[in-house]
């Protein structure tokens, strides 16, 4: 746990530096400008080479499709608490999705790796990539929501490159194709630089956080919803299967993780709070330890 520790706190040091230069500069560095950057011409990158990394078959399938089950199941009844609870567009798209775009590359990945070992990578690699969906068709739209009608909220999931992205990264792996060194490397250095832009941008944000106007009421309930609600209902679901249980615990991990720095991308491309989107992802990073601490002493994975 300790190494886990200690690797998720160098990655959130490009948060500091993405801060820190926000600090330094000030205007002179525009977080849409970096969006974009981010969004449109490196997110990519992550998919192509997320696929790259392993074959897929039909058995490690399972554990990306039971994710994505677990978290349409889950996200269907909240689009229509989020009605009752918001009359303000832009907070029930946040209420909505939020919870459900969790840091399963990250955050997801590493941490497989330190409770369960080498063996659980393919499966917390599929995770992520299956969540590369549901952020890039269902984020998107929802997040859209909150500032464009049904019609530009559809187009703007078409416009998104990341999902033909995928899709031509699949039919190279499910053929077989293979990729040269230096495509791959190439791919991987693309993938790396998504990532830590990611990080960097989220900086940004939390540099022009004014915490008095935040709405603590989304904030108590999107939290509440991501590690009370989300978490138990996936383990109740979890109880009834008879998987291994390694696989049990990837996914709950992965379920568990703390809001994504992707949610940060959606926000500011739709204007939809990305302020608040940030110290969400802020306050969710600094409660995962402890509430993963809390979750490993009562044996739940």
């Amino acid at each position: 746990m300790i190494t886990t520790i200690l690797s998720l706190l160098f990655v959130y040091l490009f948060i500091l530096l993405g801060f820190l230069a926000k600090a330094i500069f000030q205007e002179e560095i525009n977080n849409r400008t970096l969006t974009l950057i981010s969004l449109y011409f490196l997110q990519p990158f992550v998919s192509v080479w997320g696929f790259s990394t392993a074959s897929l078959s039909s058995e490690q399938l399972f554990a990306p499709i039971l994710y994505i089950i677990i978290i349409i199941s889950l996200l269907l009844p909240n689009i229509l608490i989020a009605k009752i609870l918001f009359s303000d567009p832009k907070r029930r798209a946040i209420y909505t999705i939020a919870g459900f775009v969790g840091n399963t590359g990250n955050i997801g990945i590493p941490l497989a790796i330190a409770l369960f070992g080498e063996s659980s990578v393919i499966y917390a690699t599929l995770i992520n990539l299956a969540n590369v969906f549901v952020v890039y068709i269902l984020g998107v739209y929802i997040y859209s929501r909150g500032s464009f009608g049904i019609k530009e909220s559809l187009l703007n999931v078409v416009k998104i490159p990341i999902i033909p992205a995928s899709a031509l990264a699949i039919v190279i792996n499910l053929y077989g194709i293979e990729l040269s060194l230096q495509i791959k490397e190439f791919l991987k250095m693309g993938a790396y630089a998504a990532i830590v832009l990611q990080l960097f941008l989220l900086g940004t944000f939390l540099k022009d956080i004014k915490f008095n106007t935040l709405n603590k009421r989304l904030f108590g309930l999107v939290l509440a919803h991501k590690f009370l609600i989300i978490p138990l209902t996936t383990a109740t679901i979890l109880s009834f299967l008879d998987i291994d249980p390694m696989v049990k615990g990837v996914l709950f991990i992965q379920m568990l993780t703390p809001l994504a720095v992707a949610n940060i991308n959606l926000a500011s491309l739709y204007n939809c709070r990305p302020h608040d989107v940030s110290a969400l992802i802020l306050f969710s990073t600094l409660l995962f330890l402890p509430i993963l601490t809390l979750f490993k002493m009562v044996h739940f994975f």
